[in-house]
């Protein structure tokens, strides 16, 4: 149970942001307090919405005057826990949706936190622009939750990290401050580059209340196939077969395991097989060109058909258009989906280094299966930045809660290859709560204390998300 928010807090709160942007009854609490897969179930005394950033800076200096932790959630997508309140109040972002520029020339965009993905990519498509940031939750996903978390998802291999993204950023310091550092600059050496601290703190340095965003010319030819081929080594060896061929007009390529294709199809609402025969992996590819005259499908298609010649791959389905096109894309988002109706399924978000790709699928899904036989090893996604989503699915009719007792097994096989292969436990969602200690195992023990040095600089109460990321030293309560 939560400590109850003291009723002197709750009235000055009132006060300043109104009656009605401060929640306390438990049904309007309710889903604040939950991750999208129910892992995790945090409490809170109270919910604040405010509306600008001068009323969420109101809002800690309130609450830090008071000694009340506070936790900033956006769309309460993640899929760590790293949003879920472990005590204190919470602060949602969701009424910080502000476009408040759009700059074609400098190709640059500045908007608030609580903008839905979707509708950042709006507003830049708008202006005749790309913002390139997209993942299968950019729905509901809130911006400032994809730089808090540095997000990745499908395009990071053209364009990088939401990290790479970022020009500049506001932020509520742990006392109310506001650091405005909003200045959509390619070249800023004015002193440390403070922004670079608070991306991918996932809120436990700072509150990002805007952000300033780098845009990008919007292609004006893509092609998309998909491809079958023998094996992760095959998938690896056409990567780089791509890679030196297009160079940055490959701009995406997703790596899916047969199972993985099965569960799509399974599942996923209106999929088609998009090959005959079967194949020991496959490979979702896309071209895009911002050059005029280019046609990205006809480079594809090239490239393709020289890799077939050289027995590269087995087979290659090519889109002629944006319906088939999207087609083949909606195969690979419907595997997160997809393996939910399979039961209980173990997530593992990790990066390897490209070349030792193959060696850790094949040591990962042997390694699990020998713990557990039966299990359905699932490891796919983004295949060429080295981040592969390797998640276990439960083995057919055993028990869910029975499987996902294994979590903690599973982790130390597969993780333990990860670092042993020198990749990272935690690729693109984040530490949270559900790495937290993980991170303890297996990170230097220097960047451990340069993590606690920083955020006791930062937020020396504690008062920020506390309990998520940053390990509390060895011994500790």
């Amino acid at each position: 149970m939560t400590e109850p928010a003291p009723s002197d807090l709750l009235d000055a709160l009132r006060g300043a942001l109104g009656d009605r942007h401060v929640l306390t009854d438990p049904d309007l609490l309710a889903p604040y307090l939950s991750e999208r897969r129910g892992l995790f179930h945090g409490a809170t005394p109270a919910v604040l919405r405010p509306g600008s950033t001068e009323e969420v800076a109101a809002s800690v200096r309130l609450c830090a005057g008071a000694g009340v932790p506070f936790v900033a959630l956006g769309g309460n997508t993640g899929l760590t826990g790293g949003g879920v309140p472990q005590g204190g109040v919470v602060i949602s972002l969701e009424r910080l949706t502000a476009v408040r520029a759009v700059d074609p020339i400098g190709a640059t965009l500045i908007v608030e936190a609580g903008a839905i993905l979707e509708t950042v990519q709006a507003a830049a498509d708008a202006a005749g622009m790309l913002f390139p940031l997209t993942y299968a939750s950019r729905g509901s996903a809130r911006i400032g939750g994809g730089i808090a978390t540095n997000a990745g998802g499908l395009n990071v291999l053209a364009y990088g990290n939401a990290r790479e993204l970022t020009l500049g950023l506001e932020v509520v310091l742990a006392d109310g401050r506001i650091w405005n550092g909003l200045k959509a600059l390619r070249k800023d050496n004015a002193g440390y580059d403070l922004k670079q601290l608070f991306i991918g703190s996932e809120g436990t340095l700072g509150i990002v209340t805007a952000v300033a965003l780098r845009l990008f010319p919007k292609p004006r030819s893509t092609g998309v196939a998909f491809v079958g081929l023998d094996s992760p080594q095959a998938a690896l060896d056409l990567f780089v077969f791509l890679r030196d061929r297009a160079d940055r007009d490959l701009t995406a390529f997703e790596y899916l395991p047969p199972f993985a294709l099965d569960l799509a199809l399974r599942h996923g609402k209106g999929t088609v097989r998009p090959l005959s025969g079967d194949h020991g992996a496959y490979a979702l590819v896309e071209f895009s060109s911002c050059r005029p005259g280019s046609e990205a499908r006809h480079d594809l298609e090239s490239a393709l058909g020289e890799a077939l010649e050289a027995g590269m791959i087995g087979d290659a389905a090519i889109a002629s258009g944006g319906a088939q096109a999207n087609a083949l894309w909606d195969l690979r988002e419907a595997v997160p989906e997809a393996q939910t109706r399979e039961g209980g399924s173990i997530k593992h978000d990790v990066s390897v280094p490209l070349a030792r790709l193959p060696e850790f699928l094949e040591r990962a899904n042997a390694a699990c299966l020998a713990a557990m036989p039966g299990l359905r090893p699932c490891g796919f996604g983004h295949f060429g930045d080295g981040n592969i989503h390797f998640n276990l699915s439960q083995p057919v009719g055993m028990d869910k809660a029975a499987f996902l007792a294994h979590w903690t097994r599973f982790n130390r096989i597969v993780h333990d290859i990860v670092h042993e292969l020198g990749g990272s436990i935690a690729a693109e969602h984040g530490v949270g709560l559900i790495k937290r200690d993980e991170l303890a195992r297996y990170a230097p023990p220097v960047a451990l204390d340069l993590m606690r040095d920083i955020k006791a600089a930062l937020d020396p109460r504690g008062l920020l998300n506390p309990g998520k990321v940053v390990p509390p030293p060895a011994g500790s309560a």
